[in-house]
This record gives C-alpha cells, sequence and structure tokens, in this order.
C-alpha cells in the first residue's frame, strides 16, 4: 500500500507519463524478391522530435544498425525507406530474416518494440550422407539438411519408397525396426543396426514454401561380421611375423648381420724398481734379481 502512494506521488510530483511503441504486426512474413513494410507508431509524450532508430538481430544473436542517426546505414542505403509510422524494405532476401528493433526515445521517455521478418525461400534439394554398408550390429547415423529453405524446413525419411514413421512402435508394420527420427534435424540413427535395416534410403524437406524437395536414393546394406576373414587375417599376419624372425635368425646364423665390436683388453707396462741388494751383492758385482714385467 505504502509502495503505491508512493508510486502515484512521484506521477504527480515528476509528471511523468507512459510512453508507449505499438508494431502493427509483430511477425511479418514476406516471399523473398518482394517488398515489405515495418510498421511502428508510437504515442505523443515522446515529445515534438523523438529519436527513433531501428536495429536488426540475426538468429546468431549479432546486432546491426538499420536506420540512424535520420537516414540508413551500411548495406540498407537504398533498400530501405523511412516514413512516418515505419520503414518499407523495396525488395528482401533471405539474409533480412531476424528481428527488427523500433527504438523511440525522446526528452521525456523511451520505449521500444520487435518486429520478427521471416523472408519465406522454398526448399533446395536436401544434402543427405547414407553409408552404403554396415555391420550387424553396429551404429549408423544418415543425415539430412537442406540449406536455403526459409522457414528452416522439417524432414521425412523414406525406405523403398515407403515413409518411415517418427515413432515405429506405434506401426505394426514397423515395430520390428529400432530407429529415431528426428523430423526437425533430419537425423535418421539406428542404435543397432540389423539385416531388416538392409534398403534403399532418401529423404524429404518441406517448409511449406514451394514443392518438396527430395535427395538422392542410396542403398545401405547391412552384412554380418566377417568371422573367417578376421580369422584369415590373424593367421597371414602371424606367418608374416614367423618368416621374419626366421629371416633374422638365418642371416645372423650366416654372418650376413654385422656383429658388435668387441672390446679388447688393453696390456699395461708394470715396473718395478729393483732393490738396492738386486744391484750389489756385496763384492761390487752387479747382479739383475728383478726385471720390468710385462
Amino acid at each position: 500500500m505504502l509502495t503505491f502512494v508512493f508510486v502515484c506521488l512521484s506521477v504527480s510530483v515528476t509528471g511523468l507519463h507512459a510512453f508507449t511503441v505499438t508494431v502493427a504486426n509483430p511477425s511479418v512474413k514476406v516471399k523473398e524478391n518482394e517488398g515489405v513494410d515495418l510498421k511502428c507508431s508510437y504515442s505523443a509524450d515522446f515529445g515534438s522530435s523523438p529519436r527513433v532508430e531501428w536495429k536488426f538481430r540475426d538468429h546468431k544473436g549479432s546486432q546491426t544498425l538499420v536506420y540512424f542517426d535520420n537516414q540508413p546505414t551500411g548495406k540498407y542505403v537504398g533498400r530501405i525507406t523511412k516514413y512516418e509510422g515505419g520503414i518499407r524494405f523495396n525488395k528482401v532476401t533471405r539474409a533480412d530474416t531476424g528481428n527488427y528493433d523500433c527504438e523511440v526515445s525522446g526528452n521525456t521517455g523511451y520505449d521500444e518494440k520487435t518486429i520478427r521478418l521471416t523472408v519465406l525461400v522454398p526448399p533446395s534439394k536436401p544434402v543427405s550422407r547414407i553409408p552404403t554398408s554396415v555391420t550387424t550390429g553396429s551404429n549408423a547415423v544418415l543425415t539430412c539438411f537442406d540449406v536455403d529453405g526459409s522457414p528452416p524446413s522439417t524432414y521425412i525419411w523414406y525406405k523403398d519408397n515407403t515413409p518411415l514413421p517418427v515413432d515405429p512402435t506405434k506401426f505394426p508394420n514397423f515395430k520390428n525396426l529400432t530407429y529415431k527420427l528426428n523430423s526437425n534435424t533430419g537425423n535418421l540413427e539406428f542404435a543397432s543396426v540389423s539385416k531388416l535395416d538392409t534398403g534403399s534410403y532418401f529423404c524429404e524437406a518441406n517448409n511449406g514454401e514451394g514443392v518438396p524437395q527430395r535427395g538422392d536414393a542410396v542403398r545401405m546394406e547391412v552384412r554380418d561380421l566377417n568371422v573367417g576373414g578376421i580369422v584369415a587375417g590373424v593367421i597371414v599376419a602371424l606367418l608374416a611375423v614367423g618368416l621374419l624372425l626366421f629371416g633374422l635368425w638365418y642371416a645372423k646364423k650366416k654372418g650376413y648381420l654385422p656383429k658388435k665390436a668387441e672390446s679388447k683388453t688393453k696390456q699395461q707396462a708394470v715396473y718395478t724398481q729393483p732393490r738396492t741388494d738386486d744391484m750389489d751383492d756385496g763384492d761390487g758385482e752387479f747382479r739383475q734379481k728383478s726385471s720390468f714385467v710385462v
């Protein structure tokens, strides 16, 4: 109650008003290469000459000025016209899809509103990736993507020209198939493929604009693990290792391999100092009793 009274008193003292920006249509759709109006009006409470700006935000969140300082900016020069109550594109492209913020500010207030513009583009032929051969029990992912469709396309997968339901467990003819189909991303995933999954696959992209587009059909074969081939490969590998070891042994035996350098023991000369008694036996005659020992 006290808060309400305080707000009322503040409004009566400062003279604050409700500043309102209004858009005629918050979601606008238009075909590519056609013109379109984004309508935005505001109340007189902003004053006689309010500041009007337009900003664009794409799907990544990147923001660009469209109309600033009473004129179009950058790439919008020559493409848009500002008039009392909105802006007009003379021709739109798919890159113009996104959010447009109409911002109005004056000496006495500020407000903004957003208009979502969707440029309609039919889907193109989707790009798909389908493995041609997979092993029983392995994981397999089939992908499908349409690069042009706006709004984004949804996807249907076909096996042998029969559309696959999103939930196979609800249909008797598909209850034995264990796949997951995401119609928004276009992924068809088999957690563990079986022989029943062998077939010809293709995807279809559709966004409600133009004619749905289909990708090329590719046959996916599911094969059993080749145990015999694996065993044969192991045997061949063991034989190759055995032949290599035998070759090394034979080459060593025949002396074809270089021998390790043998260290030679160096002989050292040892000199023994002759004793005095060996040189003189007392009668003045020299007798050698010690010698060099090698």
